[in-house]
């Protein structure tokens, strides 16, 4: 079997008003909704597309299972965006008010990267690779 890329990315969240202005912020616009699925498919220029599944509840708080709390669960972290430099994305994150929750750090492969949280603390990486 060949795999040519990822189609999509399903992200659970707790409120897709909320979650799609945010993603608008980055530039992902509204390709599908099924309000019977409650999920609503968004895409980037860039050709990411997400699909926002609005089922979670929020007995954490303002806590994200996979990486806030002490216990370690399966499953996916974070996605990572590419981006042209980070200082892009420190710019944008403060013109948008969107706080930081780590970086920029750069890591031994070279890349520099910045982190910040979705409205339901998802983690978002900007990553730049080394300057060649």
């Amino acid at each position: 079997m060949k795999i040519n890329k990822i189609d999509h990315i399903g992200i659970r969240v707790t409120n897709l008003t909320r979650t799609q202005a945010f993603y608008a912020l980055l530039g992902f616009t509204p390709i599908r909704e099924d309000m019977n699925e409650r999920v609503v498919a968004v895409s980037h220029p860039c050709g990411i597309t997400l699909n926002f599944l609005d089922s979670a509840d929020n007995t954490y708080g303002i806590k994200n299972v996979l990486m806030d709390i002490a216990e370690k669960h399966t499953g996916y972290t974070h996605c990572a965006f590419h981006v042209d430099t980070i200082e892009e994305a420190l710019k944008f994150t403060k013109e948008n008010n969107i706080p930081i929750s780590e970086g920029p750090v750069t890591f031994d492969n070279g890349k520099t990267s910045l982190f910040i949280r979705d409205p339901d603390y998802n983690v978002i990486e900007f990553t730049q690779n080394p300057s060649i």
